[in-house]
């Protein structure tokens, strides 16, 4: 999932179902912020948390997925100086975070790359980042072990490799609880419309990949990461770190 909130009175508006997850996203643009914390427990704290186990310094980030920009305003306040590359599929979300950069971070925005495409297809040069970091984006990803391969090539030794996504459980009984506490979560008074929780299955059906947790490690060791670790969990979200 991935900006400008959405009133309480539209959240019975369905988002629209696209084709595909970047069309998804973009057509949901102006309703995305509010959704993603009334669908997501905890969003805000795994969003600090992820920051927690940046690294202390990065002069050159790569962030994958920047949706509206949440993390991307994060990242900018904790690393003022670097040069970023804020990558995403949808054009629509890439501008929201464009503006919202350049109004609250202009020096920021001036000394970063908005590349609209999708991670696999992306040519990232070799030794380019310090830091490459994500939420909720690389479930889209089926051919994880490739992307790993490109971002171990792309991110330079010494460097960080830290994001938060859904994860698969290790069986398909602790998925399945996982699953039926999120949905739990999401029909709580106040939260998701019935019509919402519907489109984020549809979408989830269509063009999720969710990857148990010893998958995600055993790919990134073999992409040549090391001192791979989950930082955070709770339920199917969690926060995996890597060192290359």
């Amino acid at each position: 999932m991935k900006s400008p909130a959405r009133r309480p009175e539209d959240h019975g508006h369905r988002p629209p179902s696209e084709t595909t997850a970047a069309g998804y996203f973009g057509g949901m643009v102006d309703s995305y912020d509010s959704l993603i914390r009334r669908a997501v427990p905890r969003y805000e704290e795994m969003t600090a948390r992820l920051l927690d186990y940046l690294p202390p310094a990065a002069s050159r980030v790569l962030e994958l997925g920047c949706g509206t920009g949440n993390l991307s305003l994060a990242l900018a306040a904790r690393f003022p100086e670097p040069r970023f590359t804020f990558v995403d599929a949808a054009p629509e979300m890439i501008e929201v975070t464009r503006g919202r950069l350049e109004r609250a971070h202009p020096g920021v925005a001036r000394r970063s790359e908005f590349v609209l495409g999708r991670f696999e297809e992306l040519a990232l040069p070799s030794g380019a980042f310090d830091l490459a970091t994500s939420s909720i984006s690389l479930h889209h990803v089926v051919d994880k072990g490739a992307l790993y391969g490109a971002l171990s090539d792309a991110i330079a030794p010494g460097g960080a490799f830290c994001f938060a996504d859904q994860l698969g459980g290790g069986t398909e009984a602790i998925h399945a609880i996982n699953w039926e506490r999120w949905l739990e979560f999401c029909r709580e008074p106040g939260r998701c419309s019935e019509a919402e929780i519907e489109s984020l299955l549809e979408h989830a059906a269509a063009h999720d990949h969710y990857t148990p947790l010893r998958e995600h490690i055993r790919l990134l060791e073999a992409a040549g990461f090391r001192s791979v670790d989950c930082v955070w969990r709770h339920w199917i979200w969690g926060i995996v770190t890597a060192e290359r």
